[in-house]
């Protein structure tokens, strides 16, 4: 596992707005000069809180690098209903005002990465297609709603409706708009029952280089298997810190 010493850490609770939408997060900020930043977008229907969230906020800020981990609209402690949950171009809109209030409020380094899961790692790959972004880790990502919806026959994604699943709300495809990505680090299971394992394939072709694939050898949607936490948890903060250009250590 990486380590870069003895690193404090503070971590501050906050709010921004988005759309109209009041929304809820948690910085973790390491004590040093101007680090660089990592923001992350959760899958939906769950939030900031969950638990790879929460380690992955852990593991970079004892790294050296800043962490914000917050709810999209309609989602933990943010505002908004389960309309709002499955809005695609809203968590978008989430994610990139997080990218803007965080970059004009605090002493960061300019260089920012993404760390999406699920749904959340779809919102990260069209905002890094959109904005300046320089490292981008997704786990479980789906390229598009249409063949996410038809593979499925309508039972997932989790906690989706099928009236929320027609609707224009949810539509997105990445398909165009991967070329512009660099620096992308994609996650898949083999055996995803949710998003299939195709999806990541062809992010991986469309995207540009440089990027890496990693196929977790019968992994589920979640990453149950405690072998595939920790492969992802090391890999992905080597990559944020290859990319990021900071001083890391390694055991």
């Amino acid at each position: 596992m990486i380590k870069s010493g003895m690193i404090g850490v503070s971590c501050k609770a906050l709010s921004f707005s988005s759309g109209g939408f009041r929304l809820s997060g948690t910085l973790h900020l390491p004590e040093i000069h101007q680090p660089p930043l990592v923001v992350g977008s959760h899958g939906l229907l769950s939030s900031g809180s969950s638990p790879k969230q929460i380690e992955m906020a852990r593991q970079c800020s004892l790294n050296g690098m800043a962490y914000f981990r917050f709810d999209h609209r309609g989602c933990g402690q943010s505002e908004g209903g389960k309309a709002d949950a499955a809005d695609f171009n809203g968590r978008c809109r989430d994610l990139q005002c997080a990218i803007d209030f965080l970059r004009n409020h605090y002493d960061l380094d300019p260089k920012t990465g993404l760390f999406g899961s699920s749904l959340g790692g779809a919102v990260c790959l069209s905002v890094a297609a959109a904005t300046r972004v320089h490292a981008v880790v997704t786990v479980a990502a789906p390229l598009d709603s249409t063949s996410l919806i038809d593979s499925a026959q309508g039972v997932v994604p989790s906690g989706l409706s099928a009236e929320l699943a027609l609707s224009p709300r949810f539509r997105f495809d990445l398909s165009d708009n991967l070329s512009a990505i660099r620096n992308l680090l994609i996650f898949h299971g083999e055996n995803d029952s949710v998003v299939p394992v195709s999806h990541a394939r062809k992010l991986f072709e469309k995207a540009g280089n440089p990027k890496k694939l990693v196929i977790l050898e019968k992994g589920d949607h979640v990453m149950s298997l405690a072998h595939h936490q920790k492969s992802f948890m090391q890999e992905s903060l080597l990559w944020f810190s290859k990319i990021l250009k900071i001083g890391l250590k390694t055991d």
